[in-house]
């Protein structure tokens, strides 16, 4: 959302992948852990750190990554180590090893409470490091250098290793705590990649809590012969003893979903046993958070459940139309989006996808919303704000190469296909921004549109047409995904204006057509949605069920931006308070 960039580009920034993987935002400390900021704040009881004497002298061959800014930022959450930490490293002979030293070195010159030791053997990667508490089995390990966005990634170890407690419900811990059995888990991420951090976050904190869980988090691109082995042309893609595990952004309650067979019973079993909700809001993007708050401050009693807080923001690099905020990032966003909600007294329910709706049988009854084959919420009120998600092409090959050369974000994948052959599926706003981020990477970017012209905005065009990697075809309907059975190898199109049969060899195809709403789930429910399946709403962002009202991407509005969908989410939020003030009578 936002500019209309949900892509995961990087809106108006038509630059962002060669020199943002060692650009580092500020920090703060939030109730999730270490996010950035674009206004440095001062942790609270802030303890000013005694440097060791004297300083690591720096290598005049290495890059120095801690800048003074970060380092003092750094500096004042060291006091939040209380044990003894040891950061072994592992080096070749790249310049990339002589960086890494320079960086753990003046990250141990910021607190007595950390020390380094060279170990040659203590990594077959190389350049790596593990992040150890000293005289326990716990521990993180890094390969590569984690910078860019996974530096928030490093400073969060190197708290929670140092004895910082993991920000957590409390369950979901004594769950990760719970699992048996011996987990080695592999993260394969790209510094540019917004979704990697959750990923990583994750399991460096799951190995925390649980010392049988260990976790390596690889750069892929200072790694590239080990990706290509493995296949590897999406990220993050998490390997765990390794076999390939899981693809996407995901959080410890979808890890303990996946390792622990009983946790989707005992999920089921706490829904059930939640009582009836003034108003349940489902979905958890910009829509559903408004929709949940406004509603809180009138005093009703609410739920907000979802898959993942901050929805499609997640996936958004850039987002610069946002009013009042000239420039933020989809993470940071949906990270305050949460904040604010934690605000109030709302009952918020993550990873649960809604899977049926059953309205209430008489106006003024109980509406159901089911969860899997065994778990339901009831309410009085319903709020819709399930979002959108990726349009797909629906040819032969496009779901069995998924992550495998078929993917959806530039900004996530793009360093994997570095010095390769790309095609990009749409000429719109999104389409034609990807293939300008991904130009400045790959070796060739061959964009393919169905209708006549590009409907770029002219600005896009005019730089696309600046780009000598960058071919354009018009009037193509692609027909097909081609592949070795492992990775893609090519594509076929339709010349619309022929009927000629082409193909294209290629190793990855970014598809940026557009978006489905996510509203699957309400079929059968007696919701009336338009041809693409949005749901239609009056200006009281009303159905046509009474007592249930929808907001956002899912709904048949004309745009599809990130205020607009706040806006709806408000609307819908007063609507059905106002509904249950007066019955639906107006």
């Amino acid at each position: 959302m936002g500019y209309q960039r949900r892509t995961g580009s990087c809106s108006r920034r038509l630059f962002c992948f060669p020199n943002s993987a060692f650009t580092n935002p500020p920090l703060a400390v939030t109730r999730s852990g270490i996010e950035p900021t674009t206004t440095w704040q001062e942790p609270p009881h802030r303890v000013e750190p005694v440097a060791k004497e004297p300083p690591p002298k720096e290598n005049p061959m290495a890059k120095k990554l801690l800048e003074d800014n970060l380092s003092k930022q750094l500096a004042s959450l060291m006091p939040r180590i209380t044990e003894d930490v040891e950061l072994i490293y592992s080096l070749d002979e790249r310049d990339a090893s002589a960086d890494l030293k320079q960086l753990l070195e003046d990250i141990a010159a910021l607190s007595d409470k950390v020390t380094t030791r060279e170990d040659a053997d203590a990594h077959e990667r190389k350049p790596s490091f593990t992040i150890a508490r000293k005289g326990t089995d716990i521990a993180v390990t890094f390969a590569g250098i984690p910078m860019g966005h996974e530096f928030s990634s490093l400073v969060l170890a190197l708290l929670q290793v140092g004895g910082n407690p993991v920000k957590e419900d409390e369950e979901l811990l004594d769950a990760v705590k719970g699992l048996d059995g011996e987990y080695e888990f592999v993260t394969y991420m790209s510094l540019s990649c917004q979704n990697c951090p959750t990923v990583v976050q994750a399991l460096n904190a799951m190995s925390v809590v649980n010392p049988r869980i260990k976790h390596t988090a690889v750069e892929g691109s200072l790694f590239q012969d080990e990706v290509n082995d493995k296949g590897v042309q999406a990220v993050p893609t998490v390997f765990l003893n390794g076999e390939e595990f899981v693809s996407g952004r995901t959080d410890i309650a979808d890890f303990v979903h996946k390792l622990d067979t009983g946790a989707a019973a005992r999920d089921a079993k706490k829904l059930n046993e939640k009582g009836e909700f003034d108003v349940l809001v489902v979905g958890q993007g910009p829509a559903g958070a408004a929709a949940a708050i406004y509603v809180a401050r009138k005093g009703m009693n609410v739920g907000l459940v979802g898959e993942r807080f901050g929805g499609q923001v997640l996936d958004t690099m850039s987002i610069e139309n946002f009013i009042s905020l000239k420039y933020t990032e989809g993470p940071k966003l949906a990270a305050a989006l949460e904040d604010h909600v934690n605000d109030y007294e709302i009952d918020v329910m993550k990873a649960q996808a809604a899977t049926g709706f059953t309205p209430a049988s008489e106006q003024g009854g109980v509406h159901t919303v089911h969860f899997g084959d065994d778990a339901t919420l009831k309410a009085r009120q319903v709020v819709i704000a399930t979002g959108a998600n990726w349009r797909l092409m629906n040819v032969p090959g496009e779901s069995e190469y998924r992550n495998k050369g078929v993917t959806f974000c530039p900004h996530c994948d793009g360093p994997l296909f570095k010095g390769k052959d790309i095609a990009v599926i749409g000429g719109g706003n999104s389409g034609v921004e990807a293939a300008i981020d991904l130009a400045g990477i790959v070796k060739h970017v061959t964009v393919l549109e169905f209708g006549e012209n590009c409907r770029a905005d002219d600005v896009l065009m005019d730089k696309l047409n600046s780009l000598d990697n960058v071919d354009v075809i018009t009037s193509a309907a692609t027909t097909e995904i081609v592949g070795d059975g492992k990775s893609v190898t090519g594509l076929k199109y339709t010349d619309r204006t022929t009927d000629e049969e082409k193909s294209l060899e290629l190793s990855g195809v970014f598809v940026q057509i557009g978006l489905l709403p996510n509203t699957k789930w309400l079929e059968g429910s007696g919701i009336e949605t338009s041809g693409p399946g949005e749901i239609v709403v009056d200006d009281h962002n009303a159905t046509n069920i009474p007592g249930v009202f929808a907001a956002g991407d899912c709904t048949a509005i004309p745009f599809k931006q990130i205020v607009v969908a706040q806006g709806a989410g408000a609307n819908a939020g007063l609507s059905a308070w106002e509904y249950s003030v007066t019955g639906g009578k107006k």
